[in-house]
């Protein structure tokens, strides 16, 4: 497979962690790590159901690989998000040294991935981050929609 199929087939299954969200009455953000070409760690939010602010899609598969790899530096992995990140989300995603992030819509109002501010590529990181933008965005923002209304 190339990139872009890649990109298209692994955010499909970070939909697929959303979707699970969505049937929890939860925000239908979902997240899938990826190394060595399979998935290493899943997540969906969790914040409304276990009342943590900090339980978000990505904060949840980063965890899960980095139990699943014994290492909290996820190196080599990319993360494919349904959301941009927030900054929270993105200050993890540094600190474990993630090698790309592919996200679908974008979020103008907490995106730290460009939208609103870039903390994966800021210059004052130790740690630059590859990003992606927009794979099935329009699928991805279409989840957001529904829950929203």
């Amino acid at each position: 497979m190339n990139k872009i199929k890649d990109d298209i087939y692994w955010m499909h299954k970070a939909i697929e962690q959303a979707h699970k969200a969505q049937q929890l009455g939860e925000i239908p953000v979902g997240a899938v790590l990826v190394a060595d070409n399979k998935i290493i760690a899943k997540g969906w939010n969790h914040s409304i159901i276990d009342n943590d602010p900090t339980a978000h899609a990505e904060i949840m598969a980063l965890r899960k690989g980095g139990k699943h790899l014994q290492n909290y530096r996820l190196l080599d992995a990319t993360l494919y998000i349904t959301l941009e990140p927030c900054v929270m989300c993105a200050g993890a995603i540094v600190h474990s040294r993630v090698k790309r992030v592919v996200y679908g819509a974008s979020d103008l109002k907490t995106g730290a991935a460009g939208s609103f501010i870039d903390i994966l590529q800021h210059p004052g990181m130790n740690h630059k981050v590859e990003i992606t933008s927009g794979v099935l965005g329009e699928e991805c923002a279409q989840l957001l929609s529904q829950f929203l209304r």
